[in-house]
């Protein structure tokens, strides 16, 4: 579905956020990528869709070819992309089922955008969020939801592409574990109704475990571990995370146990 081949990205510092790398994605996986911040993870994910221009390194998409250098490619394939971020980025100010309504944006010319969409893009961005268990807030300014339900429209928007890929940056890194949980099983059961290619972020190992066909640990900008969950040894986590045995068992008894404490926000 997705083949990057020799792909690098460095800054005009110097600093390498990613070393040559060679990856094949297959249609309808669920592929989480994992390791601490700094790794190469959201890097890696931004320059399949272009958001981070590659220093080096192709993209090619089935159905589409090779990416690099043709800008109506390129559109079509950020078309058919979804991306969720870490921090949302919504427009505050607007409605849910405006923010949503954003993901149709992408179909039309900009000339188009300034007059109101179809009906037809209203009712898939409602049934986008009736999806995410949201019909009920579509009215409602986002800054008045949670940041559970403020992911769950992000969600919702990324849906309203109907893409055929899914990539997502650290999508629940600022929500406490029980919102996590909530947000991670949603996003997993729509990839698999969908039959999305599904590339995940991460940095909570029992998640990566839990929802992951096929898990890809980096560290210092390159992979390190490309396999099921099961080959997570604690050598490979002690590669990945740059701890010893003892001190990265401890780390993953912390994050499997969040606290008892006022969580961040709430699903």
């Amino acid at each position: 579905m997705i083949t990057i081949e020799q792909m690098s990205m460095s800054y005009p510092n110097g600093f390498v956020a990613l070393k040559q790398t060679n990856l094949c994605f297959k249609k309808g996986s669920f592929t989480v990528l994992l390791g601490p911040s700094g790794a190469g993870k959201s890097t890696l994910l931004r320059c399949i869709n272009f958001l981070n221009l590659p220093s080096s390194g192709t993209v090619t998409v089935e159905g589409l070819g090779l990416i690099n250098g043709n800008r109506n490619l390129l559109r079509s394939h950020r078309r058919r992309t979804a991306m969720i971020f870490q921090q949302h980025q919504l427009i505050d100010r607007y409605t849910a089922l405006d923010n949503v309504l954003i993901g149709r944006v992408g179909n039309y010319n900009a000339l188009r955008t300034l007059f109101p969409l179809p009906q037809q893009d209203h009712l898939l961005a409602l049934e986008s969020l009736d999806r995410v268990g949201l019909l009920h807030k579509a009215m409602e300014r986002v800054d008045k939801l949670s940041g559970g339900q403020q992911q769950r429209v992000g969600i919702a928007r990324g849906l309203a592409q109907q893409p055929t890929i899914l990539l997502a940056d650290e999508p629940v890194a600022s929500l406490d574990p029980a919102a996590s949980e909530k947000v991670l099983t949603l996003l997993h059961s729509i990839c698999k109704e969908d039959g999305l290619t599904a590339i995940v972020s991460l940095h909570q190992v029992e998640l990566a475990k839990t929802y992951a066909d096929r898990i890809i640990g980096l560290a210092n900008g390159e992979v390190v571990f490309d396999g099921k969950s099961q080959g997570l040894s604690p050598e490979i986590l002690e590669t990945i995370y740059h701890k010893p045995h003892g001190q990265a068992a401890q780390s993953l008894l912390q994050i499997a146990s969040w606290p008892a404490v006022q969580p961040l926000f709430e699903a």
